[in-house]
């Protein structure tokens, strides 16, 4: 079972690109772990998620705004670039996918964790539709983001053994009409896979 407490390390390794006093969003917020983690470090976090009672633990925290939606059965309620950040961790729902990339702002950071195919192994999520594919999240912000940093590898519990398979993604949004933009970068030394070209 993955932890609900902690903050990711991925998150907390890229939290060096969000500035003080940004708008950051994060999808599914769960518990708030990451919520709680930003709100700390004078981010203005907007936190959803569709279960209350999740939410109203949040409600008290400083710099956080809760908001309860149903993100699978109500329209996408965020206007096109919107936030300067956007976090999702151990979440997936594909049709909401394109306005979830639209609302990061031009020069914004997209910062997504969760799941992929081979978590079968591990335990849940293991239905199709809730694991992503290899290089799903490389393709899906090819040419609108810049690539910071991209893997897809087990996650290893304590005792090193591998416990499930994960994809993440950090990357920013290109501004507009920018000569010199840098092409979509490749993973980092030591990272797996490189960022696909859409099919």
């Amino acid at each position: 079972m993955h932890d609900i407490e902690t903050p990711s390390p991925w998150m907390v390794r890229h939290a060096v690109y969000v500035k003080p006093q940004s708008e950051l969003l994060d999808v599914a917020c769960g518990r708030g772990r990451h919520a709680r983690f930003f709100a700390a470090r004078n981010v203005m976090v907007t936190a959803v998620d569709r279960d209350a009672s999740l939410l109203q633990p949040l409600k008290t925290v400083q710099n956080v705004r809760t908001e309860q939606r149903d993100l699978e059965n109500d329209p996408w309620p965020y206007a096109e670039h919107s936030f300067d950040v956007v976090l999702v961790c151990n979440y997936l729902w594909r049709p909401a996918a394109r306005e979830l990339l639209a609302t990061v702002k031009p020069g914004g950071l997209l910062l997504y964790e969760t799941f992929m195919a081979g978590n079968e192994m591990y335990g849940k999520p293991s239905r199709p539709e809730f694991l992503l594919r290899p290089n799903e999240l490389a393709q899906w912000v090819y040419g609108d983001f810049r690539v910071i940093a991209f893997d897809q590898m087990p996650e290893r519990g304590a005792d090193g053994k591998p416990v499930a398979m994960k994809q993440r993604i950090a990357a920013i949004r290109n501004l507009p009409e920018v000569e010199g933009d840098s092409p979509p970068a490749t993973p980092e030394p030591g990272q797996s896979g490189d960022p696909a070209k859409p099919q």
